[in-house]
């Protein structure tokens, strides 16, 4: 096997195996490292795609046992952990193989080990058996990703005070699940775990979930969760965490001081946020600096200041997304190709997988307030929907935000059913620089969810015509 690269990617997750694949398109020679075993990262081992397995079968197992009936289908529903445990771990099989299929494709060397850059364009490979292989490249790629943000003076054992990565395995469902946090990745599981059963409570710091989407939509989406079951204790911080029997006791207390109570629970899931991965590589020897939160600083075009090393993913700065991960990586592989590489960050959708899910993308009104953007609110319910009225799933609204002046689109959140798809639509819309007019004039099947988007842009004028 060669020693010598164009580019060493060192990273497997939507990142690294996609900068990989994206060079071997360009014609450039590239490995790719990663220490886990399995190529993916955490999105296709212990996050997105799991975690959607699981999001996917509870959500059925609750419409089973809980909607059949009002469609005329009587059904008796047990549930089979294991079982479905075993689908999701199928499922995660199935794809970090792909992955491997396409670096193969890609004429990307996979292998697996812990990189350490010892020089620019000098990379150190130990595999399992402590056998090191050294590397050469003229660019060298971090793509390392990110890991579970610790909460202070709280251990993480993955069987009762569970990560993320706990949380997907658990064998039993709790009778009670405390989830620090009301972020996508601690609403997402409390979801799985309140579809099977679970008495789910959710402690966030701040006095809101879902911080940074609009906070109309936050609030309408938190409304909807309590009618489902969660209970929230916002401005909240745990304290410390005592084992009792086969419980936990977690201590709590206002977040700007003041009495403190204690919440019993079985199973405690820490998801306060995620926090990047760069211990080991060697970054400080070589020069490579960290901001003041650990993240690789690096310019627009992906570069840091050291020649020829390069950062995209969770890893740099913005969004935690996988595929705000993939889009770096296809760019900054087409800059080291000579290409134009180039992504557009007002267009970056994100998606939290509840149901109903919850969408946005570009910005939201409290950011167009602050940077005094003159707008228009566009807004259409599901309820008046005639798609959702047929599949009962009327919770939710569109909301979509364009310039007072231009009439381009500035931003959109969507809570209701089918969300993560329908905002597909408006990216596109933004990706363009289309108007709401635009989206308003475009023909839309019926009956349809995506109506609702349209019906909403409609709304930006003035003129919606099925309310």
């Amino acid at each position: 096997m060669a020693d010598n690269f164009d580019a060493i990617v060192i990273g497997g997750g939507p990142g690294g195996y996609n900068a990989a694949i994206r060079l071997g398109q360009l014609g450039l020679t590239s490995a790719c490292i990663d220490k886990r075993g399995t190529f993916g990262g955490t999105c296709l081992n212990v996050g997105c795609i799991p975690s959607k397995a699981l999001l996917h079968a509870s959500e059925r197992f609750h419409e089973a046992k809980e909607d059949f009936a009002k469609l005329g289908i009587k059904a008796k529903v047990e549930l089979d952990l294991p079982a479905m445990m075993a689908q999701k771990t199928k499922v995660v099989g199935e794809l970090t193989k792909g992955v491997e299929f396409l670096l193969k494709k890609a004429k990307s060397e996979a292998i697996v080990g812990e990189a350490r850059i010892t020089a620019p364009g000098k990379v150190e490979v130990k595999g399992a058996d402590g056998k090191v292989r050294s590397l050469t490249a003229k660019h060298i790629i971090i793509a390392t990703g990110s890991d579970v943000a610790p909460l202070p003076g709280v251990t993480i054992d993955e069987m009762q005070i569970v990560s993320s990565t706990g949380a997907l395995s658990l064998t039993s469902v709790p009778k009670k699940l405390l989830v620090v946090g009301a972020g996508v990745i601690g609403l997402e599981l409390g979801s799985v775990y309140r579809r099977l059963g679970a008495e789910v409570t959710v402690v966030e710091f701040l006095d809101r979930i879902t911080p940074g989407i609009d906070g109309e939509v936050g609030k309408a989406f938190q409304r909807i969760l309590t009618k489902q079951g969660f209970t929230f204790q916002l401005s909240t911080k745990v304290t410390g965490v005592e084992k009792k029997g086969s419980g936990l006791k977690v201590s709590v207390e206002p977040a700007a001081g003041g009495e403190k109570s204690t919440i019993d629970c079985d199973v405690m899931l820490v998801a306060i946020g995620r926090v990047p991965y760069t211990a080991g590589l060697g970054l400080a020897e070589v020069g490579v600096e960290l901001d003041k939160r650990g993240r690789v600083i690096t310019d627009n075009h992906y570069r840091t200041k050291v020649p020829g090393i390069y950062a995209v993913g969770d890893c740099r700065e913005g969004a935690m997304l996988a595929h705000k991960a993939e889009d770096e990586a296809t760019a900054c592989a087409e800059i080291i190709a000579g290409k134009a590489g180039h992504v557009n960050y007002d267009a970056i959708p994100s998606v939290v997988y509840t149901f109903p899910e919850v969408a946005t993308v570009g910005k939201s009104e409290e950011e167009l307030k602050a940077a005094g953007i003159q707008y228009k609110v566009g807004k259409f319910p599901f309820t008046a929907n005639a798609r959702a009225k047929t599949i009962m799933a009327t919770d939710g609204l569109v909301k979509i935000l364009a310039d007072a002046k231009t009439d381009k689109v500035l931003g959109c959140a969507i809570v209701g059913p089918e969300a993560g798809n329908l905002i597909a639509e408006v990216v596109l819309a933004m990706e363009f620089g289309a108007s709401s007019e635009d989206i308003a004039r475009t023909c839309h099947s019926h009956p349809t969810l995506s109506e609702a988007v349209r019906q909403a842009a409609m709304g930006v004028e003035g003129w919606t015509m099925q309310m």
